[in-house]
């Protein structure tokens, strides 16, 4: 436990322009209205490095999946992405992820998106 800690505060206080690997963990929950539905949360070890303006970043783990009044799960997912400064101003980026379920079709989603700072 002590080494995620330490990790985990490593990577959120280093320098982000040192490239190299990273732990990520991050939890995402699930409303309707005031009522859970769901919460899934990753524990992810990734590497990330640039490439002249292009960033990029591959990371994988476990998902641990826990819906309301179900027994919690896990299964093993990633995803990779990269962002690019178009201009001094607009940044665009995307990500590719997946997530591998047993019995089921595993799950696939994209994101892309631009950033403009003023």
């Amino acid at each position: 436990m002590k080494k995620i800690t330490l990790a985990l505060a490593a990577t959120l206080f280093s320098s982000p322009v040192l490239a190299g690997p990273y732990v990520n963990v991050e939890t995402n929950a699930d409303y309707t209205g005031s009522d859970f539905t769901s919460r899934s949360t990753d524990l992810h070890v990734g590497y990330e490095n640039n490439i002249g303006d292009l960033a990029y970043y591959l990371q994988g783990g476990k998902t641990i999946n826990a819906a309301d009044g179900v027994d919690a799960e896990s299964n093993f997912s990633g995803k990779t992405g990269a962002s690019f400064a178009a201009t001094e101003k607009l940044g665009l980026y995307g990500e590719v992820s997946f997530s591998q379920v047993e019995d089921a079709d595993n799950t696939y989603g994209t994101k892309l998106g631009a950033k403009y700072s003023f």
